[in-house]
């Protein structure tokens, strides 16, 4: 009943790069079997709060302050000097500072950890994110909250 609604049948107009291409809704097929597993959610989540809680150890550890916001498997990084939990609105993180996310950004593509580039994008941990993977990802982020500490003394 719901595809009657989808052109050219009905009048919603769906359109995508991948749209109805095999591939793409195997893999998409594959992806939602995984996600009704017991536990998916909680172990992303657990694997998301682990990557927050390292980058706000290693940004405080070299004197950056910024907060961690986090949605299950989704967070966002703000170079702001305001605890994550009165972090409720737009025009909050519309003050954290771009150009040290820049600086942040381009530390990282450096050490081959690439984030999005937007100060405001949000970042997504998957279920293939292996505690190496986060580890590894921390270690640059730790370097590059060091080396943005005293680039900005």
């Amino acid at each position: 009943q719901y595809m009657n609604q989808v052109a050219p049948l009905g009048p919603v107009y769906q359109a995508g790069t991948l749209s109805g291409n095999p591939l793409a809704v195997r893999a998409g097929l594959a992806t939602l079997s995984v996600l009704r597993e017991p536990g998916v959610y909680a172990q992303l989540a657990a694997t998301t709060k682990r990557l927050a809680t390292g980058i706000e150890r290693a940004a405080a550890a070299a004197g950056v302050p910024v907060a961690v916001t986090q949605v299950c498997g989704m967070l966002g990084l703000y170079f702001i000097d305001l605890p994550a939990d009165q972090i409720h609105s737009y025009a909050q993180v519309s003050t954290a500072s771009v150009p040290r996310f820049q600086h942040f950004f381009h530390a990282l593509l450096a050490r081959g950890v690439y984030l999005a580039p937007s100060a405001f994008e949000s970042a997504f941990v998957s279920l293939s994110h292996s505690d190496a993977v986060i580890d590894a990802t921390l270690a640059a982020m730790s370097d590059a909250f060091a080396e943005l500490a005293r680039e900005n003394k």
